[in-house]
């Protein structure tokens, strides 16, 4: 598996897959790269658009990662094999496992998403942090969630940061780009619901009942959720806070409204007659994600939630 190894850290492919660590890279060429076997394997098995895999023999010693190279060459996958030291001149790990890929983005379009079922949206206003974000596809996944729409100017989920705190889920969750007005358009006009938080709420998280198909924003993790999108909110809820801490983290704030709504209707369909349940679950496996699209190339304040 060594024939063909490219030893040099200055081989143009390799400096191609080090500039991916830059966003304007990233946007640019659409691409983006993960390393790690959970990664990795998570990206095949879901069907992401891998570019190449990049694999070390002298690192990759796992045999479930090198059966599954093997299988993906196989099925026609370009590859790419490298020295140990070229390997860890792309990886951001200190001990690298010896397998990466290079894959292209994956974006959905507002305009080709009919909310129907029991289908679940976190809208996330300008959100900054990679990690948070990342968490919060996380945690999408974890409940069921269809996908994040990002508002405004936000942080790339491509970040490698974003990437990792994903633990997979990059892969799983639907991925949408929205400015504020073409947000509010495409809820009225498909009068799906909307929630979100706010300090200066009366109203507490657990106090609702929620209905889907459901849209959850969040504000940004400095100024919360704009006027604009609070009004767009009905409800606007509170997430009640009694110690000394004026805020929650925005991926801690996300989580807590995602698993109060998780846990509704876990319990609301367990309630229901076994009938009435498999036909739920039946409409929730249609309706809840949008069908995989070719990827595009689109190169809360105080005690509040973020």
């Amino acid at each position: 598996m060594t024939e063909g190894l490219i030893s040099s850290k200055n081989n143009p492919r390799i400096k191609n897959i080090r500039k991916l660590r830059n966003r304007a890279e990233r946007d640019q060429s659409g691409l983006f790269f993960v390393e790690g076997i959970r990664q990795v394997s998570e990206a095949i098995q879901t069907g992401a658009q891998i570019e190449e895999l990049v694999v070390a023999p002298q690192l990759l010693t796992s045999e479930f990662a090198l059966d599954l190279v093997e299988r993906e060459l196989a099925s026609g996958t370009e590859g790419l094999l490298v020295a140990a030291d070229v390997f860890q001149s792309i990886s951001e790990r200190e001990h690298p496992h010896g397998l990466g890929a290079v894959l292209r983005q994956s974006w959905h379009s507002l305009d080709d998403i009919v909310p129907s079922g029991d289908m679940l949206w976190i809208g996330l206003d300008t959100v900054a942090d990679p990690g948070n974000l990342g968490t919060i596809l996380r945690t999408s996944d974890s409940v069921g969630g269809t996908g994040v729409i990002l508002i405004g100017r936000t942080t790339d989920p491509f970040d490698p940061g974003a990437v990792r705190a994903s633990m997979g889920a990059i892969f799983s969750q639907h991925l949408v780009r929205a400015s504020i007005s073409s947000l509010i358009s495409w809820v009225q006009r498909h009068r799906i619901n909307v929630v979100g938080t706010s300090p200066a709420a009366t109203v507490d998280y657990q106090e609702v009942t929620y209905h889907g198909p459901l849209l959850v924003l969040m504000g940004s993790e400095r100024h919360g959720l704009p006027e604009e999108l609070q009004q767009l909110c009905d409800p606007l809820v509170k997430l009640p806070m009694v110690g000394r801490s004026d805020s929650l983290n925005l991926s801690v704030a996300t989580a807590v409204m995602l698993y109060e709504i998780f846990n509704q209707r876990r319990h609301a369909q367990a309630a229901a007659p076994s009938g009435a349940n498999q036909g739920r679950n039946n409409r929730r496996s249609e309706a809840s994600r949008p069908a995989r699209r070719p990827p595009s190339r689109e190169g809360s304040s105080r005690r509040r939630s973020g």
